[in-house]
């Protein structure tokens, strides 16, 4: 049996000590000491009735009971191994929380942290009775420790009952939760969905009349504007610049009037607020400062505040559920203030059903193991490196445009383990993303269900991690599971009906210029960059060029083109391309679209070594990309 030890340095010292008194010491097959008994973390952290809990630890192979706060027993429970455990948490747990105990024939070990209890409390909803909810619509519940809601119950089209589990909800948060009803097999009727809590807590939902989606279309998210800044009002620094009135109460303090039927819905409807701000701190509260929505100022990390990775964020507020708040509005008004700010535009955000195709997610793959890289176990294998600072220690050398969008925006990880403990770190191992290591049960990690995981990142908002990134790389370390691929999703046209999405492979700014028979749009891979390249393409997707249909569309009015290496020694095809021919396209707003097959061609012989060349004369290339 394999024990890895976790805490080397500490350790380490105890084990040598040890050595010093005893004759021996009891090794497993590696040569590692077996820990004692003992809990090192649990998760989740704060638990209802029947909420599965992961702990972890060392000596778990002879547990025969655990004990929860109030004295309470679990009845049942899964050891996975000698450092995890699976139970759910037994009802009758103390209210007021405390530590968990396990126990053996022999000795019992106590949890560093405590154990606290939570309490479902659905305020709202995004709809309100009587509302229409169609197919692919997104619907939110308001309220608190939302993240012990484990399904909604709809009524299916065959009548049956229809239920969304929580692995497909599309947003699970502490105050606010968002599914989606099912495109086509939900009941064309009115009726009142039903929540569902680990702890047997039901909620009824208000009577909606439900539509399935049309055979062509989509849902689509319309803007409409409350407020916006013309520029006149500047950086919030505790002032009161940032006041709404009614149409009803206006005494000439306010920034803006607001109509009353507008104010009306803003008291009971969500609405968003972009502002501008390298570290926001916001106060919404009432004009004569008396109370403050959510009872704090919101700061980044507050899940209401999103940080859209360019200087910009969006604060989400529903202000239904603060009865305080409201009791003094529409005397008081709404104030935004505190510090570091701008206001840049108040609004509300509605689904709206739009004929013909929408967005459609698709996958934009970073790097991909090719299974040379196995399961990590506290190594620094998966460490990655800008271009800039390639020390030959990474597995993989992000080129700078990715690397740069790593820092800045959402990506995605797929990783293989039963009980992955991940760490996102420096190569250096100096700071930790999130403070924290990430296991089963945190909402950044997703099961999928079939022994894989989906973890969320944004590194947007960990200052200190950032300033270090391009210097000291990016490491995923931590024990018990594998990297698969890194990856982006993006949004792209085409999603709501069988029409192609472009994924891209290479975007042009314009700055490179136009092509008159020169040597400006040569690519290469990964694996053969000289510096004379416009761009370096993954080896993932290098080797799909070679094999599959790409397409590159360019600016021009009467385009010459011929694909080539960048040694000029074999052109695809054996001629140049010019209007007339069937592989290029005239779109018909000055660009046009070379479609591109390489397979069985010459030019694959040395494209590898030589590159790929666009060249000829009279246009621009724009990008390159795959439809799928």
């Amino acid at each position: 049996m394999k024990y890895i030890i976790n805490y080397l340095g500490a350790l380490l010292a105890v084990v040598l000590i040890g050595t010093t008194f005893t004759a021996c010491t009891e090794d497993d097959d590696n040569g590692s000491a077996i820990l004692g008994l003992g809990i090192k973390v649990f998760f989740p952290t704060k638990v209802v009735t029947n909420q599965p809990m992961t702990i972890n630890g060392s000596g778990f192979n002879s547990v025969t009971e655990i004990e929860f706060p109030g004295g309470v027993k679990a009845t049942s429970f899964e050891i996975i191994s000698d450092d995890m455990i699976k139970v759910n948490a037994p009802s009758g747990i103390a209210a007021d929380g405390g530590k968990i105990i396990v126990r053996t024939a022999s000795e019992q070990a106590e949890s560093p942290l405590p154990l606290t209890m939570g309490h479902t409390n659905v305020t709202g909803f995004s709809k309100q009775a009587g509302e229409t909810a169609k197919g692919e619509e997104l619907i939110t519940i308001f309220g608190s420790d939302l993240e012990f809601i484990n399904s909604v119950e709809l009524i299916g089209a065959d009548t049956l009952p229809k239920i969304i589990d929580h692995k497909d909800f599309y947003r699970k948060g502490t105050s606010n939760l968002i599914f989606r009803v099912p495109k086509k097999d939900i009941f064309k009727g009115t009726f009142a969905g039903v929540i569902h809590t680990y702890d047997g807590q039901t909620f009824t939902m208000p009577e909606l009349t439900y539509e399935p989606a049309a055979e062509e279309g989509h849902m689509e998210i319309v803007k409409t504007t409350i407020w916006k800044n013309d520029g006149s009002l500047g950086e919030i620094n505790w002032s009161s610049d940032y006041r709404f009135a009614p149409e009803s109460n206006s005494t000439g303090e306010e920034c803006y009037t607001v109509p009353q039927d507008i104010w009306e819905k803003m008291k009971s409807e969500t609405f968003y607020v972009d502002i501008k701000g390298a570290a926001p701190q916001i106060r919404v509260t009432t004009g004569w400062w008396s109370t403050t929505w959510t009872g704090n100022d919101i700061q980044p990390g507050n899940e209401l505040l999103t940080d859209n990775g360019d200087g910009t964020w969006k604060l989400t507020v529903n202000l239904a559920d603060d009865a305080a708040l409201l009791e003094l509005l529409d005397a008081q008004h709404l104030l935004f203030t505190g510090g570091g700010y701008t206001v840049e535009e108040i609004y509300f955000e509605e689904e709206v059903w739009k004929d013909g195709p929408g967005m459609k997610e698709v996958k934009s793959s970073v790097w991909k193991n090719d299974g040379s890289l196995g399961e990590i176990n506290w190594s620094g294998d998966y460490r990655f490196a800008p271009e800039t600072n390639s020390t030959g220690e990474e597995c993989y050398t992000v080129p700078m445009d990715v690397w740069e969008r790593l820092k800045s925006e959402t990506f995605y990880v797929d990783i293989t383990g039963a009980a992955p403990q991940i760490r996102v770190t420096t190569g250096w191992w100096s700071t930790t993303w999130t403070g924290n290591d990430i296991q089963p049960g945190n909402e950044l990690l997703t099961d999928n269900g079939d022994g894989t995981w989906k973890l969320t990142v944004n590194l947007a908002d960990d200052a200190a991690l950032l300033e270090l990134l391009d210097a000291q790389h990016l490491l995923f370390t931590g024990g018990g599971y594998t990297v698969n691929e890194i990856y982006f999703i993006d949004l792209v046209e085409g999603g709501g009906g069988d029409e192609p999405a472009e994924v891209i492979i290479w975007e042009g700014d314009g700055s490179a210029g136009a092509v008159s028979w020169n040597g400006t749009y040569r690519f290469s891979n990964e694996n053969s960059k000289t510096g004379e390249e416009i761009y370096a393409i993954p080896m993932d997707v290098w080797e799909k060029m070679k094999s599959t249909t790409f397409y590159l569309k360019m600016q021009a009015d009467d385009p010459q083109v011929r694909v080539t290496t960048g040694w000029w020694s074999t052109t695809w095809t054996g001629n140049d391309f010019q209007p007339g021919n069937e592989l290029l396209t005239d779109n018909g707003d000055g660009t046009w679209t070379l479609k591109i097959n390489l397979s069985g061609d010459p030019i694959l012989d040395a494209i590898d070594t030589e590159h790929l060349l666009f060249t000829g004369d009279r246009f621009t290339p724009l990008k390159l990309y795959f439809l799928e």
